[in-house]
């Protein structure tokens, strides 16, 4: 969400630091909170004004009235305060239907003053602005400030003034404190709009002769402007709502939802409830809490939550094991649903997060049975068919009770199985597979969906159904009279103030796509686009709708993607500014950029005239910044689309990005061609649905728009109504609206005044919230109530009084949509057409593996590493795993070089053979190649691979020679004599013997360190100890003859593997064969290498030429001087 109520001492906190007026603003900072933990002691040390002045105590919890409710203590002394917190301090109290336990508590000093001076100040913010209220009587008794207070509005970009404040809100302010109110409240704006305050109240506003005092504040703010306000606000703290208790739980699910992309949400609602729900889709799990809701299951509701964006396999796992682990918490005599539900996936691979959910129901599988959990599961979208089957095969390996449903089977039916209101079916119908892009011949005749089955829910009768009322013919859009009241048939819907604000603007489209319609994509989203393409050609589009991307962070190129068969390159510029000089053809603009880039890319498009449509796709743009970018296009006659959208669709024309998710969608729900139903919606995953719902009932979608969840979408419900009013090809509409805001009433006022005579279909989700004790801010941003007229209830009451298709719940709305239509056809406005086959479009080789339709051998093979997971993994051992058990680079080597985790000794001794073997000096052939290359100007790795080169049976690669020397030496039962004798008969070199330094009498250190190890630590070494026999007769020959380092290791090396308890004695000797020990010779003389690189280039040693006096010229006698 983005508005999010702050505690009272993080709001003064706030103001204090930054507030910038010359009002005396009194008492800064002087507030001391009381919790549990509180140490009176070391608080008073730290606040001593506790001890001298009078203080007021007051819980600090969003509750609203506190004084009403008598819950501040006033005037009292610190002994007072004590005593006074001895009374409520952890104490249940009723606020409202919420019930909670007051736990913190605000201590401020007491501003002795007199009634006359108590003020109130409101600032909230709107779509065209920001509302100051003011009212020169505050405190308790305030009463309705809407109906009494003086009110200002700043439209967005415009700036208040003192004069301002004091001609239109101080009109009944003594003329004495007038100057020092006008500044404290224009300083006040400043703060609100500099720190992106979304609300700010203080009430009483206390003026006397020594300044200004703030004594209750209420406050909230963007969090969504995080990245931008950070350095003022820190970490701010979001309490929750007061009745409901902050858990772990959801501050863990917070936690991943911030440093994810996708979004993750978790509130819980009642945790000893027997009623769980996990719910793709903001839209979405407002339906199914309605749904529960709706059916009775209110009190046993456990929780809300949302997981949407297209979250990894480990997110969704993390997501669903919390859910598992609260709901096996506690039994309940009835057991326990899980409803895993959502709408139909735009672009979400459902068998990817439904991996996570599975792996998460396998490792709770005995909690889960013990608590008796029954699972229902309804889900569509990319490759569902896949996450169906898996988590049907979950249910029968586990034993677990699950339940699936797909695409055939009405979004929400499952509430009713689970609840017990409608019986489970034994084989419910299979929708065609993702691959099957084909229509069935079945589908090739006329689609009268009068005739077909399209119901979801149980049989209701007509009357279920509120028709609409007669409406006057239509009116020209200028002739509509805005009024405060509208009376509609003995009933008053009203229209906050707000809507009847008409701002001056530019005509915009009222067709805002068309076949010919070009597009520029920001941002390299290389499958949406395909994905866009790929619909073009099935709706038989002469060209691709789109002409170009534009992508800041590479240079000009182009891209490759698909037409039909054919391969096609699109242009990519760095510049927008180049796109669209080249493509004038172009009038939409598709913007992919993040959130953080959106506002300014989003203001750079609109300077160009010839864009007419923007869609933002983004999520968690700040407001500020939307309102900014809405007023400018309402200015330039430019409609936007979102932000926070997946955009819209105009079937057989365009579609936005991943609107209608995959061909198999796009297919079944006939939007390669136009129908005669237009609707419009919040969110994106529900406009998918009413894809499926409109074309299981009707002859299909016309147009479809998704205007985005934030609080302020760039254009309305009515803008699009209004323009699906004057579209001939629009029969009927549909509008699903949802709790938040009031713009569905403007509906209902183009219902009465006559603007809109074409039949609407309304639903407003989020009907459960009346029933909720504590505030539940839902998916969407913009889907919270902030007053009774902004609640589901009120609007769907409201738009069912102005003749508006109303139906009693969001299950029964393809029955309602299902009767409009057909009186539609009954009547001879809809005559449906002939079904004519779309062209068939290839399935991408990518996708077509996936929905695993073809095989193809794999280029490579790995058994050491995976990377595609949420977590990397060694050998099957996560990354975390291998830290917490301090496994070390040895450990980490034996991972990835012999797939085994090797024992700790093992491990160590890897180890020590990198330190000694990591130089040897700047004379070996390996280090010399390097100093010679880098004093050459090369850069690292040229240097390194130079020193590198040179290793071999003559420098540092006697480690494998050596093993497997002595190996065979010794497992053919030779003795060392005979070794010698038959090395040196055959002419042979003892590769591992011998050292040009030293000797029996100057011996290696390296080697007596390793030497020492391992008669300490291996369980057994008998091919050392021979190789220590063979040492004994070589240095009598010659002191020099010892075994060597490369030799030891060697040796050490083959009694680890063959003794070690890891492998067997093949495995160990191939290891030997292939090169292993080799490796570890490598390994270690690159940090010497590379040491040596960067000395030369810190000594700034320059190229290095070979003295004349250290080379023997050897010429033919012929040639010489």
């Amino acid at each position: 969400m983005s508005a999010k109520a702050i505690s009272e001492q993080t709001g003064k906190e706030f103001l204090y630091k930054y507030i910038s007026t010359s009002a005396a603003v009194q008492n800064r900072f002087r507030y001391a909170r009381v919790t549990a933990d509180t140490d009176w002691d070391r608080l008073t040390q730290e606040q001593p004004w506790l001890l001298t002045e009078r203080l007021v105590v007051k819980p600090d919890q969003l509750i609203k009235r506190r004084g009403k409710l008598g819950l501040v203590g006033i005037n009292l002394d610190l002994h007072g305060v004590r005593d006074w917190l001895k009374t409520h301090f952890m104490k249940e109290t009723t606020v409202g239907k919420a019930k909670g336990v007051l736990r913190n508590f605000l201590i401020e000093p007491f501003v002795p003053h007199e009634q006359d001076e108590e003020f109130y100040v409101c600032i909230y913010a709107m779509r065209e602005g920001d509302h100051v209220l003011f009212h020169h009587e505050g405190g308790v008794e305030v009463g309705d400030v809407d109906a009494k207070a003086q009110r200002l509005m700043v439209a967005v970009d415009e700036k208040l003034t003192e004069d301002q404040v004091t001609e239109q809100l101080l009109t009944n302010v003594s003329e004495d404190k007038k100057q020092v109110i006008a500044t404290f409240i224009v300083g006040l704006f400043t703060l609100y709009e500099e720190l992106y305050f979304t609300y700010l109240e203080i009430n009483p506003l206390v003026v006397t002769q020594d300044g200004v005092f703030i004594l209750d504040m209420a406050a909230k703010i963007d969090a969504t402007a995080d990245y931008i306000c950070k350095s003022k606000w820190g970490d701010v703290e979001f309490p929750p709502p007061f009745g409901r208790e902050a858990y772990p739980e959801e501050a863990y699910i917070a936690d991943l939802d911030a440093k994810s992309g996708a979004s993750l949400k978790l509130t819980l609602l009642n945790p000893q409830g027997r009623i769980w729900t996990m719910v793709a889709g903001g839209g979405a799990s407002v339906v199914y809490s309605d749904t529960i809701c709706d059916l009775g299951g209110v009190d046993e509701l456990a929780n809300y939550g949302e997981y949407s964006g297209a979250p990894s396999e480990q997110q969704t796992y993390d997501y669903a094991k919390t859910i598992l682990a609260l709901m096996t918490q506690e039994k309940h005599p009835e057991g326990k649903v899980l409803i895993i539900g959502g709408s139909i996936a735009n672009f979400t691979n459902v068998a990817a997060t439904f991996k996570g959910i599975v792996r998460a129901i396998k490792d709770y599988q005995g909690p889960l049975k013990e608590h008796e959990v029954t699972i229902f599961v309804r889900r569509g979208g990319p490759n569902y068919q896949e996450g169906l089957r898996v988590m049907g095969e979950v249910g029968k390996t586990t034993g677990i009770p699950i339940h699936v449903f797909g695409t055939e089977t009405h979004m929400t039916a499952i509430v009713g199985m689970a609840l017990g209101h409608r019986p489970i079916p034994n084989e419910p119908p299979k929708d065609a597979h993702t691959a099957n892009f084909l229509l069935s011949a079945s589908n090739s005749a006329k689609t009268p969906a009068a005739t077909r089955t399209a119901s979801f829910s149980e049989p209701r009768t007509s009357n279920d159904v509120t028709p609409a009322k007669k409406s006057k013919a239509g009116l020209p859009a200028d002739s509509i009279t805005v009024t405060r009241l509208i009376s509609i048939n003995k009933r008053h819907v009203h229209i906050p103030a707000e809507l009847c604000m008409v701002a001056s603007q530019q005509t915009k489209e009222t067709t805002l796509f068309k076949k010919t319609t070009k597009t520029i994509v920001w941002g390299m989203q290389t499958r949406a686009v395909q994905g866009m393409m790929d619909f073009d050609y099935v709706c038989s589009r002469d060209e691709p709708s789109v002409a170009a991307m534009v992508y800041p962070f590479t240079g000009d190129h182009k891209q490759k993607f698909y037409w039909g068969h054919k391969e096609i390159l699109l242009p990519v510029y760095k510049n927008m500014a180049d796109a669209m000089k080249k493509h004038p053809q172009v009038d939409v603009l598709i913007s992919f950029a993040s959130l953080r880039s959106a506002f300014d890319s989003t203001i750079e498009a609109m300077q160009y005239p010839q864009i007419h449509t923007i869609a933002i796709i983004a999520e968690g743009i700040p407001e500020a910044q939307t309102r900014k970018m809405i007023k400018m296009a309402d200015e330039k006659g430019v409609t936007i689309i979102g932000p926070a959208t997946v955009g819209g669709i105009k079937p057989g024309c365009f579609k936005i990005g991943n609107t209608g998710g995959m061909l198999d969608n796009i297919l079944a729900s006939k939007l390669y061609r136009p129908g005669s139903v237009a609707y419009v919606s919040r969110s994106g995953g529900m406009s998918n649905e009413l894809n499926n719902i409109i074309s299981r009932t009707t002859d299909g979608v016309y147009e479809g728009v998704a205007i985005g969840g934030d609080r302020y979408p760039g254009s309305t419900f009515m803008d699009h109504v209004l323009r699906y009013q004057d579209t001939p090809g629009v029969k009927m509409i549909i509008m699903l609206g949802e709790i938040g805001g009031t713009e569905e009433y403007r509906i209902c006022q183009g219902i009465q005044e006559g603007r809109i005579t074409k039949p609407v279909v309304c639903w407003c989700i989020g009907t459960c919230a009346t029933m909720f004790a504590s505030e539940v801010q839902f998916g969407h941003a913009g889907a919270c109530a902030n007053q009774a007229s902004e609640t589901a209830v009120a609007k769907n009451q409201a738009l069912r009084d102005a003749g508006a298709y109303v139906p009693k719940s969001f299950d029964e709305l393809g029955n309602v949509i299902s009767t409009v239509y057909e009186e539609l056809v009954a009547n001879g406005t809809i005559v449906p057409a002939q079904e004519v086959p779309p062209p068939t479009v290839p399935m991408d080789y990518s996708w077509a593996r996936e929905l695993g339709l073809i095989r193809k051998p794999a280029s490579f093979m790995t058994s050491i590493c995976d990377e595609r997971g949420q977590e990397l993994i060694y050998a099957g051992m996560p990354i975390t795993e291998v830290f917490k058990e301090e496994m070390g680079l040895g450990g980490v080597l034996g991972l990835l070089w012999f797939q085994r985790r090797l024992p700790r000794y093992a491990c160590h001794f890897i180890e020590m053979c990198l330190m000694v073997t990591a130089d040897h000096g700047p004379a070996v052939s390996g280090a010399h190649n390097t100093i010679v290359c880098a004093r050459a100007g090369k850069d690292l790795i040229s240097s390194l691979t130079s020193g590198l080169l040179t290793i071999g049976d003559r420098f540092g690669g006697a480690l494998d020679a050596a093993a497997k020397q002595f190996s065979k030496a010794f497992d053919s039962g030779m003795l060392p004599m005979e070794f010698v004798n038959k090395m040196k008969k055959d002419g042979k070199l003892i590769m591992g013997i011998g050292h040009r330094v030293k000797s029996i009498n100057n011996p290696d250190m390296r080697v007596q360190i390793l030497k020492d190890y391992v008669k300490q630590n291996f369980p057994s070494s008998h091919l050392l100890d021979y190789a220590l026999d063979v040492e004994k007769i070589t240095t009598s020959k010659k002191p020099n003859l010892i075994l060597n380092v490369d030799g030891l290791i060697g040796v050490a090396f083959v009694d680890l593997l063959r003794t070690c308890g890891g492998f067997t004695r093949d495995e160990a000797d191939e290891f030997v064969e292939i090169g292993a020990l080799n490796g570890i010779f490598v390994l270690g003389r690159s940090m010497g290498f590379i040491g040596h690189y960067l000395d030369q280039k810190r000594l700034k040693q320059g190229l290095y030429r070979h003295p004349w006096d250290d080379i023997s010229y050897v010429l033919p006698e012929h040639m010489s001087m």
